[in-house]
Order: structure tokens, then C-alpha cells, then sequence
């Protein structure tokens, strides 16, 4: 398994510090503000880079276990500033983190495998996540963190959001909420670039039409979702809060591990009995997990709090993604997609196993050499299966920061 010699993900704090620094140099250029904070009190901050009406918004830190977004938005600001022609007619804007709350639960700040990554593991209920929040609670009951993303939209009107996320293992891809003619090329160049494979099959875009490989535009009319079982809906996300601005979002993902196995255009020969294998496997995992959960359950239940919660909602979420793999249409599935789905099969059981023993570990539980065994042999099982290979870190930076400029050039020239 591959070690990381690039320098740490960097947390919240040492954001907001080289922020604070980069406005401080160039205070005739950059602003550095408060916009909010999180349910538990932490600041929300923004830096700005230029004052024209015109305006770029880009988001990191919107999932707390995906850290690339941060290092690659610092590397964003220091380029908008050094590079005149970005900044011409635009102003941009940074959230350095959309959930410094969930940042501050995922510790794997310099993971050397995906069983290290998963020791520090943590990602919230979709109620909690500020982008999705929007999508399963109604107004009154959005979090902190979502009303101020959306006032902030509404402040800046930007003709494009950028927001940064990111998977553990697989490839990169683009998912926008309006077409980005030109795109495709200049993303393609920059993967190959950086033997970063692009993912053609990503389940997260199901349904969706492409503009190029890797490349997602959310359906106009289209009333399918990836998976009907899921109660959110990128449609009621704050994805498309921009469009009564007449602007559009992109999300960018990239990969910490990547896989030579998730760009596989061709037709799956057998999509059907495939997804319903990974679906039986799923369950078989997930039944796992709900035993340890179920033996240390009146010893959990004292244990409240952001992790137990976060790991019975992924286990809740197994018997719908059972049902909707299982009843899939037989045919219209590539290669790459049945390995996407194969990924989110891996993921969903092995975080809530990780989140569970974090827990347990803390009260010395009898039940987590149990869960560490099974945490351990699936964190190895999925980077052996997806022969998984590290991105250095500067990589995974690069690639994204350079898919935003991209982004923002020609988002600029569609919105005239």
C-alpha cells in the first residue's frame, strides 16, 4: 500500500491562519471576513480576492472527510492573486470550510493507507451536511452552516459556484448544474497530466448526460435519481441555489487514491447480476456491522453524539440501495459504473464500522477488536481490489485547482 510523503492535509485553523496571512499582504487586493458560524459556534470565513461584480464562489470543506478541497482553494487564492488576466472583470471568493464542525471529527490529517484514513474517519447525516441539508429538512430546520452558504449566494450572485470535494478511492470527475461547453478537454489534459484517471461511470451522476468524459450535467426535466431509495436530491441542494442568480455550479472531485479500473466505458456484459451480487455482499457486510452494534447496543446507548449517529444512518441506508440494485434494469450499465457501485458497496459499511470503533475504542469496549478486524480487512480488501496507487498530495491540489480556472474561463464566456 502506498505512503504518503507529501506534507499534511492541513485543518481548519492552519486554513484560516494562511488566509489571514495572504489577505494581510495584499490587503489592497483581498478581504478576509466572518459569514457565519456552525452549530457549535465556530467561525465560518471567507477571503476575497478582488472587488468586481462579477464574482466566483468556491466552497471546500462541504464533506469533512474529503481535506483536498482545503489546500487546493489556498493554492486557487495565491494563483487569482499572482495572475492578473483571473481576476480581471471577477472577483473571487473562498469559504475556506463549509463544516468546520465535521472537519474537526475526521483526524487523518496524513493518512499512509485506507486503514489509516478510516481509524479517523467521520462524515455526518445528510441533515447535517450544508449542502445537502436542503434537500431532506424543511427551511426552518436548515443548519447554520446551509443558511449561510445560501445568504452568502444571494450577497455575491456569482455566475459560478465551484465546490471542492473528493473520493477516497477511484478517479475525478466534474458534475455541473448546467452545461460548461469546452470543458471536458482542458480536465482531460490536466488527469492525464497527473496520471489521474478520470471516472467515466461515476454512480454519484447516474442518469445524468455527459459533455465529455467525466463530465456530469445534471438533467433538465429529468425526474430519476441516481438511487430512489436516497431521500436527497442534488436538485433541492444548495447546488442550485445559484440559478436564480442565472449562475451554475460545479463540483469537482479528485481522487487521494486513484484506480486504473474506474474508466471503463465499455458495456458491463452483465450489469444486472453483477449489481446484484454487490448488493447481497452489501447486505452481508452491513449485517456485520449491525451484529457488533447490536451486542454493545445498551452500551452504546449511553453514547450519544455525531459518531454513533452518523454510523446508524449509513447502516439505515443498506436495505434501500439493496432493493434498488437489486431490481436495476438489465441492461445500459459500462464497466466503470458497476465499479463505482462496487466502491459506494465497499464504503458504506466499512465507515460505519470505522465511526463505531472510534467509539468503542474510547470506552475500551469489549466489542472493538471485532469491529478493528473488520475495519482492517476491508480497508485492505478495497485498495487491493481497485489496485489503489496514492495521488501526492500536490497532485490532487493541482489537478483540482486547475479544473476550477478551467471552469471559471469558460463558465465566464457562457455567461457573457
Amino acid at each position: 500500500m502506498s505512503l504518503l510523503l507529501e506534507p499534511r492535509y492541513p485543518c481548519v485553523p492552519q486554513l484560516i491562519a494562511s488566509a489571514r496571512l495572504l489577505a494581510a499582504q495584499q490587503p489592497d487586493l483581498c478581504a478576509f471576513r466572518q459569514v457565519g458560524a456552525s452549530r457549535a459556534g465556530r467561525p465560518l470565513h471567507l477571503l476575497s480576492v478582488g472587488r468586481a461584480r462579477r464574482a466566483v464562489l468556491v466552497v471546500a470543506g462541504a464533506h469533512a472527510n474529503e481535506p483536498t478541497g482545503g489546500p487546493a482553494l489556498l493554492a486557487l487564492a495565491e494563483r487569482v492573486l499572482h495572475e492578473r488576466g483571473l481576476r480581471t472583470g471577477t472577483s473571487w471568493h473562498f469559504l475556506l470550510c463549509a463544516d468546520p464542525d465535521g472537519a474537526s471529527l475526521h483526524r487523518t490529517p496524513a493518512p499512509r493507507s485506507l486503514l489509516d484514513y478510516h481509524l479517523g474517519f467521520y462524515r455526518p447525516v445528510s441533515a447535517e451536511q450544508p449542502e445537502w441539508s436542503p434537500s431532506v429538512l424543511p427551511p426552518d430546520r436548515l443548519p447554520p452552516e446551509t443558511r449561510a452558504l445560501t445568504a452568502l449566494i444571494d450577497e455575491l450572485r456569482p455566475y459560478l459556484q465551484v465546490t471542492l470535494h473528493g473520493t477516497d478511492l477511484g478517479g475525478s470527475w466534474v458534475q455541473l448544474t448546467k452545461d460548461v461547453p469546452g470543458l471536458a478537454e482542458p480536465f482531460a489534459r490536466s488527469a492525464a497530466r497527473l496520471r489521474i484517471p478520470v471516472e467515466t461511470g461515476a454512480s454519484d451522476a447516474a442518469h445524468w448526460p455527459v459533455s465529455g468524459p467525466g463530465v456530469h450535467v445534471m438533467p433538465e426535466a429529468d425526474p430519476r435519481v441516481p438511487y430512489p431509495s436516497l431521500p436527497d436530491d442534488a436538485r433541492h441542494s444548495t447546488w442550485c441555489h445559484v440559478h436564480r442568480y442565472g449562475g451554475l455550479t460545479a463540483v469537482v472531485e479528485v481522487p487521494m487514491w486513484a484506480s486504473d479500473l474506474v474508466n471503463d466505458p465499455a458495456p458491463h456484459p452483465a450489469p444486472a447480476l453483477a449489481l446484484r451480487q454487490l448488493a447481497r455482499r452489501l447486505r452481508r457486510d452491513a449485517r456485520e456491522v449491525e451484529r457488533v452494534l447490536s451486542e454493545a447496543g445498551t452500551r452504546l446507548d449511553a453514547l450519544e453524539g455525531p459518531l454513533p449517529r452518523a454510523a446508524r444512518w449509513a447502516l439505515d441506508l443498506v436495505p434501500g440501495l439493496v432493493s434498488d440494485w437489486t431490481h436495476t434494469p438489465p441492461t445500459g450499465h459500462s464497466v466503470a459504473y458497476v465499479g463505482s457501485v462496487d466502491a459506494f458497496a465497499r464504503r458504506l459499511p466499512l465507515r460505519a464500522a470505522a465511526m463505531l470503533l472510534r467509539v468503542l475504542r474510547r470506552t475500551e469496549d469489549r466489542a472493538a477488536p471485532r469491529l478493528e478486524r473488520l475495519v482492517t480487512t476491508w480497508s485492505d480488501a478495497f485498495a487491493e481490489r481497485f489496485q489503489a496507487r496514492w495521488v501526492p498530495l500536490e497532485h490532487q491540489v493541482e489537478h483540482q485547482s486547475a479544473t476550477v480556472v478551467a471552469t471559471a474561463l469558460r463558465a465566464r464566456e457562457r455567461a457573457g
